[in-house]
C-alpha cells in the first residue's frame, strides 16, 4: 500500500503544475508587432478606453485626428506602453506567490537487513513529513497587503506613463500643426517673391530699375526659398516623431483634422488652485503612496520574521525487529546572533528614501506649476508685443511697397522690410507653440485637463 501512495502521489502532484510553452522572437513575430496598427481595433479600443484623466473618444480618421484623438492613440497603440503594462503582470504574479505557504516536506526511507544474525528481522521503513508553517503565517498578510499595494503602485505608475506619452502626442500634433502654418507663410512668401522677380528682370531690361533692386529682390528670395526648406525638413522631422509616439511606421501617413485650435486658458489658474488637492489627483504622487504603503507592510513583515522558525514534522517508523514507532517532532532556530536585524534595518531606510521622495515630488511639483504659470504669463506678453509688431511692419511694407513703386525708396530697403515682416511673423507663430506647449505641461503638473 506505502509502495502504491508513493508512486501515485508524485504523478497528482504533477497533474497541477503550469506547462513550458516556448515564445520565439523571430521575423513574424517581429512584422506581426511592428506593423501599422488595425484602424477599426484603434477605434473600437478608443471607444472603451478606460483610464483615471483620459476619456472614451470616438476617433473619425477619415475626417483626421484632433490633439486629443492622437493622445488616445498613443495610450493604446505605443510600443513603449506595451512593456510598461507587462510589469502589472509581474505584480499581478507577486500577489499570487505573496498568499501561497510553503510546502510541507514529505521523506520515506527503507531498511533492508542484508547480513549479520538476520533472522526472524523485517524490512525496516520510515515515513515522515515537516512543515515550516508558523513563521510563513505570521508574515503572510504583511507579505499580502505589500503586495497587493505594490499591485497599485504599478497600476497607477503604468497609468502616470500613459498620461505622459498621451500629452507628449498632443504636443506632436501641436508642432506640427504650427510648422504647417510656418510653411504655409514661407512658402506665400517665396511664390510672392517670384513673382515680383520677373516683374522686376523685366524693369531691368527696360531700364526702369538697376541691377542693385534685381540683386536686393534676388537674395531675399534665397533667404525665403532657405526658411522655407529648413521648416519642410523640420515638418517632416516631427511628422516622424509624430507616428513614433502613436505607433504607426514611419511611412504611415496620419491624416490631422483641419483648422484645429492651439489650446489656450481663457484665465489663467491660480498656483493655489493647481496644488489643492494634487495629491489626490496627480498619478504619480498616488503611484508613491501606494509604493510608501507597500513598504510599510513589508516593514512590518520584516519586523514579525524575527519570531524563530518553527518546524512541525510527524513520523511513522518500522525498525527491523517489526517494532513500530509514531512520533511528533518539533524544531525551532534560536535566534541568538540572527534576529533579522539587518533585514529590519533596510526596511526602515527604505520606508524613510519613499517618505521624503513622496514629499520632494510634491515640493516639485509646486515649484514646476509656478516656473511655468510664471512662463506662460511672460509668453503671453511677448505674443502680444509680437503681434503689434507684426502689424506694424505690415503697415510699413505697404507704405514701401507704395514708395517703391514711385521710386521713392530703393529695393533694398523695400525688401528688407518684406524679410522682417516674415520673420517676425515666424516669430509670432513661435510663441504660440511655445505657449501651447507651457500648456500641455502646466496640464501634465496639475495632473489634469485645464480648459
Amino acid at each position: 500500500m506505502i509502495k502504491k501512495l508513493l508512486c501515485i502521489a508524485p504523478l497528482a502532484l504533477l497533474c497541477g503544475c503550469a506547462i513550458y510553452q516556448p515564445k520565439p522572437i523571430n521575423r513574424q513575430a517581429i512584422s506581426g508587432r511592428l506593423a501599422a496598427p488595425d484602424i477599426q481595433s484603434l477605434r473600437i479600443k478608443a471607444r472603451q478606453i478606460k483610464h483615471p484623466v483620459l476619456k472614451p473618444r470616438n476617433i473619425d480618421f477619415a475626417k483626421g485626428i484632433s490633439a486629443q484623438d492622437a493622445a488616445i492613440i498613443a495610450v493604446i497603440a505605443n510600443p513603449q506602453l506595451r512593456a510598461e503594462r507587462d510589469r502589472l503582470g509581474i505584480a499581478n504574479a507577486q500577489l499570487l506567490q505573496a498568499g501561497i505557504l510553503p510546502n510541507p516536506a514529505f521523506s520515506y526511507s527503507l531498511d533492508v537487513p542484508s547480513g549479520g544474525s538476520d533472522q526472524g528481522t523485517v524490512n525496516a521503513y520510515g515515513l515522515g513529513l515537516d512543515w515550516s508553517i508558523i513563521k510563513s503565517l505570521l508574515t503572510r498578510g504583511p507579505k499580502i497587503d505589500a503586495a497587493r499595494a505594490n499591485k497599485e503602485s504599478v497600476s497607477l505608475g503604468i497609468a502616470w506613463q500613459e498620461w505622459q506619452v498621451a500629452q507628449s502626442a498632443r504636443l506632436e500634433v501641436y508642432r506640427v500643426m504650427m510648422l504647417e502654418q510656418q510653411l504655409k507663410i514661407a512658402k506665400n512668401e517665396e511664390n510672392a517673391l517670384l513673382q515680383n522677380l520677373q516683374a522686376i528682370k523685366k524693369a531691368v531690361d527696360e531700364g526702369n530699375m538697376t541691377i542693385v533692386d534685381l540683386d536686393a529682390v534676388e537674395s531675399t528670395l534665397r533667404s525665403a526659398h532657405s526658411t522655407a526648406l529648413s521648416t519642410s525638413q523640420k515638418l517632416e522631422q516631427e511628422r516622424l516623431r509624430l507616428n513614433l509616439v502613436l505607433g504607426f511606421p514611419p511611412k504611415s501617413n496620419v491624416p490631422l483634422k483641419k483648422n484645429m485650435a492651439f489650446p489656450a486658458l481663457k484665465t489663467l489658474p491660480a498656483l493655489d488652485g493647481i496644488m489643492k488637492g494634487i495629491e489626490n489627483r496627480r498619478l504619480d504622487l498616488l503611484a508613491l503612496k501606494q509604493g510608501y504603503q507597500s513598504q510599510e507592510a513589508t516593514l512590518r513583515e520584516a519586523v514579525r520574521a524575527q519570531f524563530p522558525s518553527i518546524g512541525i514534522g510527524f513520523s511513522h517508523a518500522r525498525d527491523t525487529t517489526n517494532v513500530i514507532t509514531t512520533g511528533f517532532s518539533l524544531s525551532i532556530k534560536l535566534p541568538f546572533f540572527n534576529r533579522n536585524q539587518g533585514h529590519i534595518a533596510i526596511e526602515k531606510t527604505t520606508r524613510q528614501m519613499l517618505y521624503d521622495e513622496y514629499m520632494n515630488r510634491i515640493f516639485q511639483a509646486r515649484a514646476d506649476a509656478a516656473a511655468i504659470l510664471a512662463n506662460i504669463k511672460a509668453v503671453q506678453a511677448q505674443i502680444s508685443a509680437a503681434d503689434q509688431s507684426v502689424a506694424a511692419l505690415e503697415r510699413l511694407v505697404s507704405v514701401s511697397y507704395n514708395g517703391f513703386l514711385e521710386g521713392n525708396i530703393d529695393a533694398l530697403s523695400y525688401y528688407n522690410a518684406v524679410n522682417r515682416l516674415a520673420t517676425r511673423r515666424l516669430d509670432a507663430l513661435k510663441l504660440r507653440q511655445t505657449l501651447a506647449e507651457l500648456h500641455v505641461a502646466l496640464e501634465i503638473s496639475a495632473g489634469e485637463y485645464l480648459q
